[in-house]
């Protein structure tokens, strides 16, 4: 039952993963490409190298031979995966679910065009002439992303063609590893967006799901995320079974953070990621039996799961840094401690920037409270904490 594990990529969401593997007897070598990264400060050993330098990461491997290898961020010289696969190491969920999710041009080919699931129309473009063909084609407004990121950095919508040059240098600047490529999107009208977190198991077990989450986002970063999010039956039962063809595709066990937008016309399946989803850090405030990070270990180590429940509502919100610094600090933390129904996390995170997530303030409550009054108390309790540089 003790297993090594591999961690690729060491921010928040790794930490907690750390976390719930070490509370049950799990040894963690965590990686990243700076030290004293999150989850390196509750891991039993790290590393630090650039993971798109393939040697380097097969250096790691071989080193420390583990049992299973577990992405956390895209940039990762994914392809070296299916290597490690056919040396009998498991990568999480799989070395096709990795490597596919790492580039939005493969999942969003494999959902659209193999899968047929209702995706926005969508174009890719490597240079800025191929930018401004392919927003000739899509219309405005349209979105673009980079093929390779994170966090929203690099997302922005163009309103006119005045905006093309300047969200090409943006997707660009922030596309991560290096990949020069954008995805340009038709503008969905959506009156809202869900993530909902999908737990694949082997042994011919089910796939279980999380009540959705609802989120709201600013910069193509979320800002707040409640659970549960409302949604229609019909809804609903589209989305479960979008998300069950697209992790079926890839393959292997684990937890996939699948988001849609919901439409008057229907539930439009955006994007998927192969683990703990920053939305999904609502489940901290004990919304669900098992919160993300303790389904993703479980459902990677074979331990069964036959339910996932809803316990309560709750909300999660960001606590960002407005400035740099290689020293923050924190005010206020007693005053947001002393606020009933409420926790927090503090990422540990050892440097600061503009809209850098410093840490996520969690709220909770009884069904008999709206969800609404509960996202604004966890909104509300931000307020008494300063990141100071």
């Amino acid at each position: 039952m003790q297993k090594k594990i591999v961690l690729l990529g060491s921010g928040e969401l790794g930490k907690e993963f750390v976390i719930a593997a070490q509370r049950i007897g799990q040894t963690v070598i965590a990686v990243d490409s700076y030290a004293n990264a999150p989850a390196m400060q509750v891991a039993d050993a790290f590393e630090v190298i650039n993971m798109l330098d393939g040697d380097a990461l097969d250096a790691v491997i071989a080193k420390h031979q583990p049992d299973f290898i577990v992405p956390e961020i895209e940039a990762i010289r994914t392809e070296r995966f299916y290597v490690y696969e056919r040396q009998g190491i498991t990568v999480v969920p799989s070395a096709k679910a990795a490597n596919f999710t790492m580039n939005r041009k493969a999942i969003r080919d494999l959902a659209a065009k193999e899968l047929g699931l209702r995706t926005a129309p969508y174009n890719y473009a490597t240079t800025l002439e191929e930018l401004e063909k392919a927003v000739a084609e899509i219309g405005i407004p349209c979105v673009v992303k980079p093929l390779m990121s994170s966090s929203g950095k690099g997302q922005s919508t163009i309103k006119s063609t005045a905006d093309i040059e300047k969200a090409w240098q943006y997707a660009v600047g922030g596309s991560r590893g290096d990949l020069v490529e954008v995805i340009v999107e038709a503008f969905i009208d959506f009156h809202s967006e869900i993530t909902l977190l999908t737990v694949t198991q082997n042994q011919g077990l089910p796939t279980l799901f999380c009540a959705p989450i609802g989120h709201r986002q600013e910069r193509g970063d979320y800002q707040e995320s409640w659970q549960p999010a409302r949604i229609s039956d019909k809804d609903l039962l589209e989305a479960q079974e979008m998300a069950r063809k697209v992790t079926e595709a890839l393959g292997g066990a684990g937890l996939f953070g699948v988001e849609f937008f919901l439409t008057s016309e229907g539930v439009y399946f955006s994007e998927l990621s192969p683990r703990p989803h920053d939305t999904g850090m609502v489940t901290l405030a004990g919304t669900q039996n098992f919160n993300e990070f303790e389904l993703h270990l479980r459902a990677i180590l074979g331990l069964p799961l036959s339910e996932i429940t809803l316990e309560r509502p709750g909300a999660s919100a960001v606590l960002l840094a407005h400035s740099l610094s290689d020293h923050p600090s924190y005010e206020g933390i007693d005053l947001l401690a002393s606020q009933p129904k409420s926790d927090f996390r503090l990422f540990g995170k050892p440097s600061s920037r503009p809209f850098r997530r410093m840490g996520v303030v969690l709220t909770y409550d009884t069904f008999e409270v709206p969800i609404e009054e509960i996202v604004e108390r966890a909104k509300k309790n931000t307020t008494l904490v300063k990141i100071k540089p």
